[in-house]
């Protein structure tokens, strides 16, 4: 392997130790034994669900592929997935506020389990049943266990300050450090170990198994709404007004449908970008690379939520912006840099730039997920917040399900530009969710003036 993936990798450690190391009283956050064990109970089960998802990742396609299925048949397996994620994981979200967010993340592990049985047919329509449950399955993720949290913490009454404080670590742990070791140990089961691409699949059920009885002993059910008077097509038409009465809720919405749309074409992105004539590149070790700039990201997301300036609306502008110039970078390559006609061999110099960029772009997502999870606890009401967080996912997955079959249809700059212009819009949304964030303390004092006009202002 080239020097220069060992010297990103080992910069990229240094820095992330060097943050780690360096954290002062200011970056740290004092709590309470009871919160301590909360969160670490909480951290346990949600490394334990992310391996069991990022122990999959690698190894679909490739699985597919060993099946003897083509590129279209594998891409309909893949626009399934996303598909069931829309159709149905908004019921699912709708049912999770009603039902109990517990029974949720229970039932993200046995339908994730299921899913990860069907691996074993090599029957086309048996994997299609496992694409709908693991699509499904996501939208579990990304929501039940996330709502169980924050209404858990408000429950049990701990410091709202606190809540980012698990945000942070778990982004750092579940989406970094664990994405890593699942990549490591995926790697061992299938080449070291020669047991075969179903053998991660394996695995990733037997986390998810022992996360779900850590689930089932430890934790407590909470609700939304539980009202047994409301159907789910009432639960559907609160959280549709919900969004369209509050636009900070439509923003938020709207900013996570456009950077997590980037975020995922970007997944499909980077391999042809970074070999266009076939170059040799690590591809494991390359997306260890950018697990570990995630967690760079998120370790300065950890510095920025322990502190109460600059605020979490304000400094997510310049990471929307960041990101988007990071994924200028292979247009930019397009114009400069001489494309190499030679087919084959190591890394192009243009492959270099682009993957330094889409570390920089990574590092970006590193501190987006702590930060919007941060936001949604802070602006989606408690009674529907897994309907309104799936509400959100479905413009995104109508996104990338129109990416995946149109892939071959546009160059691959097209692509870049495409995503960038998203994530700058994302950035002029963030400041009019910052403005509108701050009118309530400004009407605040507008009216102490108007109801007290003699009061003698505070020498501050």
């Amino acid at each position: 392997m080239e020097l220069f993936y060992y010297l990103v990798f080992g910069g990229l450690s240094a820095v992330v130790g060097a943050l780690e190391f360096s954290k002062t009283n200011k970056d740290r956050t004092n709590t309470s034994p009871a919160f301590n064990s909360f969160k670490n109970n909480y951290l346990v089960v949600y490394s334990l669900m992310m391996a069991g998802d990022w122990l999959q990742g690698p190894y679909v396609y490739f699985l597919y592929q060993q099946y003897g299925f083509g590129k279209g048949e594998i891409g309909q397996l893949f626009i399934a997935g996303f598909g069931s994620s829309m159709l149905f994981g908004t019921i699912v979200g709708s049912l999770a506020d009603k039902q109990g967010r517990k029974r949720a993340c229970v039932t993200y592990c046995i339908t994730y389990i299921l899913s990860c049985i069907t691996k074993h047919s090599p029957q086309y329509r048996v994997l299609m049943l496992g694409r709908v449950l693991g699509g499904i399955a996501t939208s579990l993720l990304f929501s039940a266990f996330e709502s169980w949290l924050v209404a858990e913490h408000n429950k049990r009454g701990f410091d709202q300050q606190w809540l980012s404080l698990t945000f942070s670590k778990a982004i750092f742990l579940g989406n970094g450090l664990v994405a890593i070791l699942s990549g490591l140990f995926g790697n061992i089961l299938v080449d070291s170990l020669s047991l075969g691409p179903v053998a991660p699949f394996d695995a990733a059920a037997c986390f998810l198994a022992i996360g779900m009885a850590i689930i089932l002993s430890s934790w407590s059910e909470n609700y939304g709404d539980a009202s047994e008077n409301k159907d789910l097509l009432t639960q559907f038409r609160g959280a549709a007004v919900a969004i369209a009465s509050d636009e900070k809720i439509a923003l938020l919405g709207a900013i996570q449908s456009l950077f997590e749309g980037s975020m995922y074409t970007f997944v499909f992105l980077w391999t042809p970008a970074l070999s266009p004539n076939n170059e040799e590149i690590p591809h494991g070790f390359i997306f260890a690379t950018f697990m570990l700039a995630s967690m760079l990201g998120s370790s300065l997301a950890s510095r920025l939520l322990a502190r109460s300036s600059p605020r979490v609306e304000s400094y997510m502008q310049i990471v929307f912006i960041v990101s988007s110039a990071a994924l200028l970078l292979p247009i930019v390559t397009s114009f400069l840099v001489a494309p190499s006609k030679v087919k084959g061999g190591g890394i192009s110099f243009s492959g270099c730039i682009q993957l330094l960029g889409f570390c920089t772009f990574e590092s970006c997502v590193g501190i987006f997920w702590p930060s919007i999870m941060k936001m949604r606890s802070q602006y989606i009401p408690e009674e529907a917040r897994s309907t309104i967080m799936n509400f959100f996912r479905i413009p995104l997955n109508i996104f990338v399900c129109i990416v995946l079959y149109n892939v071959d249809a546009f160059p691959i700059t097209v692509m870049f530009g495409m995503c960038s212009i998203f994530l700058f819009v994302a950035s002029i949304l963030q400041r009019r969710l910052l403005v509108i964030a701050e009118k309530p303390k400004t009407e605040d004092w507008a009216m102490k003036e108007i109801r007290d006009p003699e009061a003698e202002p505070l020498n501050i």
